[in-house]
């Protein structure tokens, strides 16, 4: 085989493969179409349930937890250790508690969230 044939390809292999590549756009991530970060706005309500573990958390909090809960617990997980969650305060470690505040029944008790773990 000559240079010019290995080359080829080469760059062959390396074009399909770039290809095959899953794009993070047109992929499904944690949360399906919507990114993880846009789906941490719906827990506006949760800001101070997410910064003091002593503070109940508000019904739209509880609300908002338990809809993206039943969608998935990777979404739920994604969105309170997401970078959008992080700049409103949130602390990851006190947000893993907010399903076990709302009392929420069907909450994925054990689920791994990262470092963490849901109570």
């Amino acid at each position: 085989m000559s240079m010019r044939s290995l080359l080829v390809l080469v760059l062959v292999v390396v074009a399909a493969a770039c290809l095959a590549v899953p794009r993070g756009a047109h992929g499904a991530g944690e949360c399906g179409k919507t990114p993880a970060d846009k789906m941490a706005l719906k827990l506006a309500p949760c800001a101070s349930a997410g910064q003091d573990p002593k503070s109940a958390p508000s019904s739209g909090c509880c609300t908002a937890v338990h809809t993206i809960g039943k969608q998935s617990p990777k979404c739920l997980c994604a969105v309170m250790l997401s970078d959008t969650a992080k700049s409103a305060g949130i602390k990851p470690e006190v947000a893993m508690s907010i399903p076990k505040r709302c009392d929420l029944v069907d909450r994925p008790v054990g689920y791994k969230c990262g470092a963490y773990t849901l109570p």
